[in-house]
């Protein structure tokens, strides 16, 4: 089976390509996929196996491969959603829909498993185990598809599940894995300072509420410079200040936004803790009332280190002219909802090298002018189908 998926596989590169190309020019934002969840759907139309759509909270999409013989269920998912951010990446194949642009590689994602799914359909009957294919959407957007998806409980048969990420950190035909915590958690936060406006001539007649948030952001630092682990990943970041009025008027109120992100639950625990007491300090010590929103969006993600092993040597194994190299990276500062699936289900998340040849210093993830070596889509669905063909044979 492994050689004839090769084959197949190879034989569809450029098929891949013209429907990576065609998903990147018709991007949707995050719970908005419509079109692209359909394209996806009608890929499977005619084909014998089950396609269920709107699965979870917006448009995912799980399509079931049953095997000719008894065995594992195993789960592969790629997410299709994009970014709000306007292209401006020199491909002919440029976003045709202004401001929203594939600027993370999920329309390579989606490319790469539409064609191996398809090709492990041909070669069902040789498979002893069933696999389901998860189109995920809304990646990008917190609260995310993934969680949804297993709150379905079309997942709860999967004994292992496998996905893989797109990055610039190598050149096509490098695959990378880490075992343990491998992304960080996200959590969102913003606070809201109610304090008393007045006169910038007379500020013991008001309450500086700009004050009082200009407290909070050197003192919510302290967090993590003195109370997490210095051994420990953890980040405050303030992305939104907004307290923009006149300048001789002491402003009634402010509001901060911001990121956090941490590779342990524990972490986010003292962080959570940290700001809770800060904020009602700071209600004490200035006099204003503090509304405090904290929302862990994605928790850190965790690889099985067993089947993080098992991927690592399955691929490390294998004679393929375009896996060239497989090799451990470091844990990841981004997060990724793929973690709500390994929080339920034993499985390992990796990554695919998509360097654009002749590049040295690529433009990363989620940037205007991100762009790849098409080559890696190959590299990506043969990655995953020689793990498939791993499992089955060990199962």
């Amino acid at each position: 089976m492994r050689s004839k998926l090769v084959e197949m596989l190879e034989a569809r590169k450029d098929e891949m390509i013209e429907i990576r190309r065609y998903l990147h020019e018709n991007p949707e934002l995050s719970f908005e996929e419509e079109n692209t969840a359909k394209y996806i759907a009608d890929f499977y139309q005619g084909k014998d196996v089950q396609v269920e759509t709107n699965v979870g909270n917006g448009y995912g999409i799980i399509v079931t491969i049953p095997g000719g013989k008894p065995g594992k269920t195993i789960g592969l998912r790629a997410d299709f959603d994009a970014l709000p951010i306007t292209e401006e990446a020199d491909v002919p194949f440029k976003s045709k829909n202004e401001g929203v642009m594939h600027a993370c590689g999920h329309d390579a994602h989606t490319a790469y498993m539409l064609v191996l799914a398809d090709c492990l359909i041909e070669l069902k009957d040789e498979l002893n185990g069933t696999i389901k294919i998860i189109h995920q959407h809304a990646e990008e957007l917190p609260p995310g598809g993934a969680k949804s998806i297993v709150q379905s409980g079309k997942l709860a048969d999967l004994d292992a599940i496998f996905g893989i990420h797109i990055l610039p950190l190598d050149e096509a035909g490098v695959v990378g894995y880490h075992s343990g915590y491998s992304f960080n958690g996200r959590s969102y936060f913003k606070l809201k300072i109610q304090g008393q406006g007045g006169h910038g001539s007379s500020p013991h007649k008001a309450n500086d509420s700009i004050v009082a948030g200009a407290h909070f952001v050197t003192a919510v630092q302290t967090i993590v410079s003195r109370r997490i682990n210095p051994m420990d990943v953890g980040v405050i970041t303030i992305g939104s200040f907004d307290g923009k009025g006149t300048f001789n008027v002491i402003k009634d109120s402010i509001e901060i936004e911001g990121d956090i992100r941490y590779m342990s639950d524990e972490t986010e625990e003292v962080i959570a803790r940290g700001m809770k007491r800060i904020t009602d300090g700071i209600e004490v010590e200035f006099g204003v009332g503090c509304t405090l929103e904290y929302k862990p969006d994605y928790p850190p993600l965790y690889n099985d280190p067993g089947f993080t092993t098992f991927v690592a040597e399955a691929l490390k194994a294998v004679d393929d002219k375009d896996i060239k190299e497989v090799k451990e990276y470091p844990p990841l500062a981004p997060s990724e909802d793929f973690a709500y699936y390994l929080e339920k289900i034993p499985g390992c998340y990796f990554f695919i090298g998509c360097t654009p040849k002749g590049v040295k210093e690529p433009y990363f993830n989620h940037h205007p002018k991100f762009d790849i070596d098409e080559d890696a889509i190959l590299v990506a669905a043969k990655a995953v189908g020689h793990v498939v063909c791993s499992y089955f044979e060990e199962n």
